[in-house]
């Protein structure tokens, strides 16, 4: 765990402040609920507060507590602009680089004159000038769970911040069942859903909202469905025609990879999304045991995240993305068999 300047920064926020709190680009549960979370937080303390997201969030989080107030910075770019002008200190949360915003934020930020603190559990963060890092978190939810509890208020929580910060910590351990999730992180969901957390409901919001057409290219993504036995991995891909057949929407294939990775014997999954409006090929990776995609992703797909969950992107062509997937995979083969023993 990296603690730069905490004390700083509780001395900082006694006095009231105006505060803008920033999650990734294409956000999901754990951006949108530890943004949302804490903004409730300082709220209470008296602060003012504004969430701003890079782009779109899915609509199965359009009804996170909060969720209405969020300025995307490519929609409301002027509200967001005068959002940052007006603020005094900037959040980041879920992310560790200013990049991870998406080009266009990012030129806003790097001209910004006043300090960032970072919350968040993604490995190799850059520098801030306030800082809690913690790789071996769950969640950037638990985090801000964790942040509110070092200055002493949880008994500030109240049902929308525990609602919020129960999103991002069931959705970024897929429902509790990934190695991230500890006793501690058990004794604090107890303690969201004594403070008002409504856990089945917010279950069945998150993962029970699929539109007909989303269970329909989820049909299309698994009869893609790749297995390469020999190295304990398997693969989806969906093309920009897939993705057009079934009227895709932002979201649509979150949680798809896990389909892949729920095969008896597979340790390595992997899906390649074609983004013809980016002209790149998404890439989500996931894995069981000591295989690190956060290291395969950085050293192959200009991405990282997680040991057992990453992201990147390639800028090759989906067939030639797949070839060179492919390739790698020999050199890794005996970690790949050992990796879950």
């Amino acid at each position: 765990m990296l603690l730069k300047n905490f004390k700083e920064l509780s001395t900082y926020l006694e006095t009231s402040r105006s505060i803008v709190i920033i999650g990734h680009k294409n956000p999901d549960g754990d951006a949108i609920g530890s943004t949302l979370g804490l903004k409730h937080y300082f709220d209470k303390k008296g602060h003012k507060t504004q969430v701003l997201m890079p782009n779109e969030f899915p609509d199965f989080l359009h009804w996170v507590p909060g969720y209405e107030t969020i300025y995307r910075f490519d929609r409301q770019n002027n509200q967001s602009v005068k959002a940052l002008n007006r603020s005094e200190i900037i959040f980041l949360l879920d992310f560790n680089a200013l990049h991870r915003v998406g080009d266009d934020m990012k030129n806003t930020l790097v001209k910004y004159e006043n300090d960032f603190a970072l919350i968040d559990h993604h490995q190799q963060p850059d520098e801030f000038a306030y800082m809690y890092s913690d790789t071996s978190m769950s969640s950037t939810c638990q985090m801000v769970y964790n942040f509110i509890e070092m200055f002493g208020d949880l008994d500030l929580i109240d049902e929308n911040i525990a609602t919020c910060l129960y999103t991002g910590i069931m959705t970024d351990t897929g429902s509790f069942r990934f190695r991230s999730t500890t006793s501690t992180t058990h004794r604090i969901i107890a303690n969201l859903i004594d403070k008002g957390a409504k856990n089945d409901k917010i279950h069945s919001n998150i993962y029970d909202a699929n539109s007909f057409s989303r269970l329909q290219l989820l049909g299309r993504a698994l009869s893609n469905l790749e297995i390469l036995p020999e190295y304990k991995t398997a693969f989806i891909v969906l093309s920009q025609k897939d993705k057009d057949e079934f009227n895709y929407q932002k979201g649509d294939t979150e949680g798809v990879v896990n389909y892949a990775l729920s095969l008896k014997g597979i340790i390595f999954a992997a899906i390649f999304i074609q983004d013809l409006e980016q002209g790149i090929i998404k890439i989500s990776l996931r894995s069981k045991g000591k295989f690190s995609v956060n290291k395969f992703a950085r050293n192959y797909f200009s991405g990282g995240g997680h040991d057992n969950a990453a992201g990147g992107r390639s800028e090759e062509s989906i067939e030639d993305t797949i070839v060179r997937f492919k390739s790698l995979l020999p050199k890794y083969q005996q970690e790949l068999v050992e990796s879950y023993d």
